[in-house]
């Protein structure tokens, strides 16, 4: 059994669960989030708890169960808490600002990178600098997915560390050329 899938999902107070066969809906605080899943794994929900169990031990069956769980788990979390990803910023002129909904990046292009946000999620550059980009919402997968596209116009070089990167990410630096020894 899944160590994962086996673990039950507590609800928290002012969210609510709707299971209908094999489609569940989440409605909490934050917004609504509707998910299919395989009909192959049952959601069952009982005293408060949401329960994940599996009708075989087929070995897709096995890889869907820890999956079904987890993603069930994040959207309970986000319409409750929300997810937030944090973007770092590094380089001389290199900065990001927030226009309207969208979040416009200067970043040594010739010209400046728009990006409008999905719905569900938002922007924020908490500082003056524009050296800190904050991205938040209630779907986890589309804030991940989306701090990889702003992270991909500019990712982080090995050898003066210039673009954007993750909080908290190590970026791997590089010697550069050796001069020449005479």
């Amino acid at each position: 059994m899944s160590r994962i899938g086996k673990l039950p999902i507590t609800i928290p107070k002012g969210v609510s669960v709707d299971i209908n066969k094999n489609t569940v809906t989440v409605k909490g605080p934050k917004g609504e989030l509707t998910r299919d899943f395989l009909p192959e794994i049952k959601i069952e929900q009982e005293d408060g708890d949401i329960v994940v169990t599996r009708n075989s031990d087929h070995r897709t069956h096995r890889a869907k169960h820890g999956l079904t769980r987890a993603l069930l788990n994040n959207m309970i979390v986000g319409v409750s808490d929300g997810f937030r990803r944090q973007l770092q910023i590094e380089g001389v002129g290199y900065r990001a600002a927030v226009e309207g909904k969208n979040l416009v990046l200067n970043v040594g292009y010739s010209h400046p990178v728009v990006f409008e946000p999905p719905t569900g999620v938002s922007f924020e550059v908490p500082d003056r600098a524009g050296r800190e980009i904050n991205v938040s919402g209630i779907d986890k997968e589309i804030v991940g997915e989306i701090c990889a596209q702003i992270r991909r116009t500019r990712p982080p070089e090995p050898y003066k560390g210039k673009g954007i990167r993750y909080a908290g990410e190590k970026v791997r630096r590089k010697a550069g050329k050796a001069g020449k020894a005479k």
